[in-house]
C-alpha cells in the first residue's frame, strides 16, 4: 500500500509540479516512500519534468537551467538497458547522446552519460538487447525520416571512444570500464597462441610478446616472475624489481588486483630504487579496494591498529568492514581477529529477551486484531533486534533503529543519551537477523522522529507493552514450548 507521503507527491505531480515529478522519480530510483524501484517509471515522470522545464509558458523562470541540469542528471543515473522497450526509453535515449557531446554540462554528469551508453552498446551481456535497439534504430530513422541519423558502426566506434574515455577518468565508474576493457581485449588467434605456447612449454619470448601485445595476465606474469613472486621462478639470479614494477603498473591499470597487490609487495622492498612505504600503502588498498583477500585483511589490519589515531565515529568500524570482507574470502586470520572486533550472538534462545521477543513476533502478526498503536508496534520492533543482538535494556530502548544496520555488523550506539556507554559492534551472522533488521528499518522509516518521546516514556511504555505482552501470550507459549521435541 502506497504511503500518505508517496500520494502527496504524486498528486503534486500529477498537476504539473516540476519539482515533484522530479521527487517521485527519485522514489522510483531509490525506494523512498516504501516505493517499488521501477526506472522506467522514473524516466517517464522525468521526461514530463523536463519537457515542462523546456516550455517557458509553463516553467517558472526561478527554476532556469540548474533545473534542469538537476532532471538531466538524474537521467543519466538511469541504466538503458533497464529501460528498453518502455515508451520514456527514446527520451533517455536522446538525453545520453547530447549530454555525451555537451560543452555546458558538469563533467562528472557527461561523463556518466557516456558510461551509461557504453556500457549499453559494448557490454557483451547486453548482445541481444544490442540487436534489438540498432533495429529500433533503424526503425525511428525511418519513420522520422532522419538522413543524418549515425550509422550502426559509427555508433559503436563512438561507444568504445566514450569507454576508453570514462576508464582514464578518476569518476567512482572508472574501475567498472576498465573491467569492461579487458573483456573486450581482442583475442586473436596471434595472441592465443602466443599465450598457449607459454602455458603450455613454459616460452619465455611467447610470454614477452603476448604482455606487449597488452594480454592483462602475460603482464603480471612477467611482472610476477621479473620481481620472483611467483613460486616456479628459479631465485639464483637476482630480481628485476625496476622491470617488474614497470610491467605489474600495465596490469594494474587494466583492473587486476593482483598486479596492485604485487606492487604493493614491491615498493616495500629496501632494494627497490623507487621504495616507499605511502605508494606500497596506496597499492594494497588499491588491491583491497578491488577484492583482493590478503589486502583487505592487511588494511583492515593496519587500521585496527591505528583506530586510536583515526577520527571516525565508532572507532573499529572501518577496521571491522575490511577484516570481514577478508574473512568472507577464507582468510583465517581476518576470522580470529574478526572474533577479538565483532561480538557474535548467534544463539537468540540464550538470550534474555527471548519469550518477550517470540511475544512480540505475535503481536506483530496480528497487531491490527490487536489494535497495536504505532509506538507499542515500534517498541516490539526493538524487543526482536534486542534479542538477535542481545541487547542491554538502555540500548533497547535507545538505540537508533534506522542507523543501527552497516553491510557487516550492527554498530549499537546511544551516548546520544548515556555518554559515559561506549559504542558496540556486533556481526550480522544469520538470516534471521537480517530479517529482523530489515522489518525494523521499513517500520521506524515510516514514523515520526517524536513517536516514542524521551527515555522517561519510553520506560513507561516499556513496563506497559512487556506486562501486556506476558499476560496475553505466555499461557500460549508455555503450550508450545511444551509441544516442541527435547
Amino acid at each position: 500500500m502506497a504511503s500518505r507521503e508517496f500520494l502527496k507527491v504524486l498528486s503534486s505531480a500529477r498537476m504539473g509540479d516540476v519539482l515533484a515529478q522530479q521527487k517521485l522519480a527519485e522514489a522510483y530510483l531509490t525506494g523512498i516512500f516504501k516505493t517499488p524501484i521501477q526506472p522506467a517509471n522514473a524516466l517517464i515522470w522525468l521526461e514530463k519534468s523536463f519537457l515542462s522545464l523546456q516550455n517557458p509558458e509553463e516553467a517558472q523562470e526561478s527554476l532556469g537551467n540548474d533545473q534542469i541540469l538537476g532532471v538531466l542528471r538524474q537521467v543519466a543515473t538511469i541504466p538503458p538497458v533497464e529501460t528498453f522497450n518502455t515508451p520514456a526509453f527514446g527520451f533517455g535515449w536522446d538525453i545520453l547522446w547530447d549530454l555525451s557531446k555537451s560543452i555546458s554540462a558538469p563533467i562528472e554528469t557527461v561523463l556518466l552519460a557516456k558510461w551509461q551508453l557504453a556500457n549499453l552498446l559494448t557490454n557483451p551481456t547486453f548482445q541481444e538487447t544490442q540487436g534489438q535497439i540498432f533495429d529500433w534504430l533503424k526503425k525511428r530513422s525511418i519513420q522520422t525520416k532522419n538522413i543524418a541519423s549515425p550509422e550502426i558502426g559509427v555508433i559503436q566506434k563512438m561507444a568504445r571512444q566514450f569507454l576508453e574515455e570514462v576508464a582514464s577518468s578518476d569518476q567512482p565508474f572508472a574501475q567498472l570500464a576498465k573491467e569492461l576493457l579487458i573483456k573486450l581485449q581482442p583475442k586473436n588467434e596471434a595472441l592465443s597462441s602466443l599465450w598457449n605456447a607459454w602455458l603450455e612449454d613454459q616460452n619465455e619470448d611467447a610470454l614477452q610478446q603476448a604482455a606487449e601485445l597488452g594480454l592483462t595476465s602475460a603482464k603480471l606474469t612477467l611482472g610476477l616472475r621479473l620481481a620472483q613472486l611467483d613460486s616456479n621462478v628459479d631465485k639464483k639470479s637476482n630480481a628485476s624489481l625496476k622491470k617488474a614494477a614497470h610491467w605489474l603498473e600495465f596490469a594494474a591499470k587494466d583492473g587486476d588486483r593482483d598486479a596492485w597487490y604485487a606492487l604493493g609487495e614491491i615498493y616495500r622492498r629496501p632494494q627497490f630504487s623507487g621504495y616507499s612505504a605511502e605508494e606500497s600503502d596506496r597499492c594494497f588498498d588499491r588491491a583491497a579496494d578491488l577484492g583482493h583477500p590478503q589486502a583487505q585483511y592487511r588494511k583492515g589490519a593496519n587500521l585496527w591498529r591505528k583506530r586510536e589515531k583515526i577520527e571516525e565515529k565508532v572507532r573499529g568500524l572501518q577496521a571491522s568492514y575490511w577484516i570481514w570482507q577478508a574473512h568472507q574470502q577464507g582468510i583465517a586470520d581476518a576470522t580470529a581477529l574478526l572474533g577479538k572486533i565483532l561480538t557474535s550472538c548467534t544463539e537468540p534462545k540464550k538470550n534474555d529477551w527471548y519469550k518477550l521477543a517470540q511475544f512480540a513476533d505475535i503481536a506483530l502478526n496480528h497487531h491490527a486484531e490487536y489494535k497495536l498503536s504505532e509506538d507499542w508496534l515500534l517498541l516490539c520492533h526493538r524487543l526482536i533486534i534486542a534479542n538477535q543482538f542481545n541487547f542491554t535494556k538502555a540500548e533497547l530502548l535507545l538505540c537508533e533503529v534506522g542507523q543501527l544496520q552497516h553491510e557487516h555488523c550492527v554498530v549499537v550506539d546511544i551516548r546520544w543519551e548515556l555518554p559515559k556507554i561506549l559504542p558496540r559492534l556486533i556481526q550480522i551472522e544469520t538470516i534471521q537477523q537480517r530479517r529482523a533488521l530489515l522489518a525494523a528499518g521499513k517500520a521506524f522509516a515510516g514514523s515520526d522522529m517524536d513517536t516514542e518521546g524521551n527515555l522517561r516514556q519510553r520506560r513507561y511504555r516499556f513496563d506497559q507493552v512487556t506486562d501486556w505482552l506476558g499476560t496475553t501470550f505466555s499461557k500460549s507459549f508455555s503450550k508450545q514450548t511444551d509441544s516442541e521435541p527435547a
